[in-house]
């Protein structure tokens, strides 16, 4: 491990992940403008349900990275405004599994461009040799952390 020493503010930008509570601001503003109903957390899980409709709730615990009360809070949440429906498994009745609804398959399509377009306003000017670079310091950063548990 090299000896690096991080000036205050720098370290603070890093843990607190300020760029990234940036981006989310600006997307929650778009989807607001927008009439989406949703919020940025809300709209973390129908990506991931997107992908893979009619998983369980502990697999999205653990693509969001949310403990279970986060991601059943917002699952209730979704399912109070008609978003996704939880159906039990078939050979598990312990297990939810949660499905988007038609209303939430119709919003992928504008939520999507919307965060797109949040995305490219973000990284305006910021070169893609940049981007890896710090795509690949965050990995380690998961990684060495993400080992120690």
């Amino acid at each position: 491990m090299t000896n690096t020493t991080f000036r205050r503010g720098e370290l603070y930008f890093v843990i607190n992940g300020v760029a990234s509570v940036a981006l989310a601001r600006h997307l929650q503003k778009l989807f607001r403008e927008h009439q989406l109903d949703i919020t940025v957390e809300q709209w973390s899980v129908l990506v991931h349900l997107w992908k893979e409709d009619g998983v369980s709730q502990q697999a999205l615990c653990n693509k969001t990275f949310r403990d279970k009360p986060s991601i059943t809070r917002l699952i209730d949440n979704l399912e109070k405004i008609g978003l996704v429906e939880r159906h039990p498994k078939e050979n598990d009745k312990r297990v939810n599994c949660i499905f988007l609804t038609e209303k939430a398959k119709s919003l992928k399509p504008v939520s999507t461009q919307l965060a797109n377009q949040t995305l490219i306003e973000g990284l305006d000017g910021v070169a893609d040799e940049d981007i890896e670079t710090v795509r690949r310091v965050l990995e380690k950063v998961y990684n060495n952390l993400n080992n120690l548990s």
